[in-house]
């Protein structure tokens, strides 16, 4: 794969997860449940997200699991997502073709072991996010609620506009 398009499904994973963050925001009191619902699949992606990020770095795992016990709150998991979202538009930035092919071994949460290419650990975080954020759609769909639309096609015609006038 192209480094610019790792580069470019970086940035829509950061601008997916902003826009959703967003909708999130603007749920009434009432939602309580869905809201928190939401959270925990969110924090899940942030999770796994972090999990990985600490293979690629070489640092010991943040967790030793998929999720954690508690559910952070909307504003705080905001902030640790973008945080998150910018290390990565950074790394993947930063990675040449001979870093995107190496292959590391690591362990999962599970105990059982895993050896993928940084180019394969990159290309699930952004699929598995993608996936789990359609979740997040269900759930905002099931209460009323229209989930943003995280097309990678409107990504791109919104960061870069002159694609519109081709």
């Amino acid at each position: 794969m192209p480094h610019a398009t790792l580069i470019s499904l970086f940035g829509h994973k950061a601008w997916a997860d902003a826009e959703l963050f967003d909708v999130l925001a603007t749920l009434p009191d009432a939602q309580a449940g869905a809201l928190h619902t939401a959270l925990r699949t969110l924090n899940h992606i942030h999770v796994v997200d972090r999990l990985f990020r600490a293979r690629l770095s070489g640092e010991p795992a943040p967790f030793d699991a998929t999720n954690t016990e508690a559910t952070p709150t909307l504003a705080q998991l905001r902030a640790d997502v973008a945080t998150t979202d910018a290390w990565y538009q950074g790394h993947v930035a930063s990675l040449g073709a001979a870093a995107l092919a190496e292959v590391l071994d690591f362990r999962f949460t599970d105990g059982d072991r895993g050896r993928m290419s940084r180019e394969e650990i990159l290309l699930h975080v952004a699929m598995h996010g993608g996936y789990h954020r359609g979740n997040v759609g269900q759930v905002l769909k099931s209460i009323g609620v229209a989930p943003p639309r995280d097309l990678y096609t409107r990504h791109l015609h919104q960061s870069e506009p002159a694609r519109r006038q081709a």
